[in-house]
């Protein structure tokens, strides 16, 4: 790791330890009170949250645990719809209207697709029912056409760039380099950004080494394991030359297994991408995959429903939570994957 990739990876670290003692704070906070919306409003809270990924997605199940766990602090009455097939704004949207008719106090959302979900969002508001996006915001943040009162995730393009400097650090010494970039989801807010944010720093990668040359393409890799490693162990049977591969996923978890297929030795392509989940710690552990960007998923399910709970009882204006961009590698697989199989990472 370079000084300034260590840097960023830090500050990312320490953003998400301030964030985490505000949360803990706010869990001491309602332990403390000992109360419920039911206990001053008759009606316990009514919250539903919408996630464009399918439930066999194992990403999902940490957001899942954090939204439970909030919910049963507060004594809300809580709801978690997938959809069935994992990234379809089809029956995310067709989700939404379903929740609307049902007059909840609070609608979480990911915001993946800015057009088929704006409108959505602007009448749940203009019904009084609270919008939270989580997970994915809308391209435009605050300034976006949608009316979310908030957003709890990660900061994406900012996450890329900060993967892409600390894996271009272990970028050989001479010679040219050769890199792919997986998005995962074409068009959708968080493949893209994450996407914008690798690319950023492959550019600062090469203004540091003028001299050197760098060929970078991009393909469609898909949100499904099976079809991410055909499609990538296609690239890299085209390109044996390939230095490094960028999944804006976790789905480079299954290019690890092909390239241990075909026996090539850890460490001569080099692997990076987001999310904690399992399949990227095992194939971390067994030196395939040198860094990944940990958005903490359980905060992003539990804090929302704090946010709403705090809304309803205080009067307090949810606000922005960036769940941070610090960076995993080798050394700390085997203590996060503690954490993974516990459901809170």
């Amino acid at each position: 790791m370079n000084a300034k990739s260590h840097k960023s990876g830090a500050q990312g670290a320490q953003r998400a330890g301030w964030i985490t003692a505000a949360a803990c704070g706010a869990a001491l906070l309602f332990g403390l009170v000992n109360t419920s919306v039911a206990a001053d409003t008759g009606q316990p809270l009514n919250i539903v949250m919408l996630t464009h990924g399918a439930a066999t997605n194992s990403f999902w199940q940490a957001v899942k645990k954090g939204f439970d766990d909030a919910c049963a602090k507060v004594q809300a009455h809580c709801q978690m719809v997938f959809t069935q097939n994992d990234g379809s704004i089809e029956q995310q949207s067709s989700n939404f209207q379903t929740a609307l008719a049902r007059k909840p106090d609070a609608i979480l959302t990911t915001i993946v697709d800015d057009k088929a979900l704006t409108p959505m969002i602007n009448d749940a508001r203009s019904k009084n029912v609270m919008v939270i996006a989580f997970n994915v915001d809308q391209s435009g943040g605050a300034a976006g056409a949608a009316q979310r009162e908030a957003f709890i995730g990660q900061n994406f393009v900012p996450a890329g760039r900060n993967l892409a400097h600390e894996l271009s650090a272990k970028f050989p010494k001479d010679g040219p380099v050769r890199v792919l970039i997986g998005v995962s989801a074409p068009g959708q807010n968080w493949s893209e950004q994450r996407a914008k944010g690798v690319m950023d720093g492959l550019d600062d990668w090469k203004r540091a080494n003028p001299t050197r040359k760098l060929t970078v393409d991009r393909i469609d890799s898909g949100t499904d394991l099976s079809v991410t490693g055909d499609r990538v162990g296609a690239y890299l049977t085209a390109h044996p030359d390939t230095t490094a591969y960028f999944d804006t996923g976790f789905f480079h978890a299954s290019v690890a297994h092909v390239l241990k297929d075909r026996g090539v030795p850890p460490g001569k392509v080099l692997l990076a991408g987001f999310d904690i989940v399992p399949q990227v710690l095992d194939m971390m552990k067994a030196g395939y995959i040198q860094a990944e960007v940990d958005q903490q998923p359980y905060m992003q399910g539990f804090l929302p429903v704090m946010e709403v709970y705090l809304a309803k009882t205080a009067g307090l204006a949810p606000a922005d939570v960036n769940t941070g961009d610090a960076i995993v590698t080798p050394p700390q697989a085997a203590g996060v994957l503690a954490l993974s199989e516990r459901g809170m990472r």
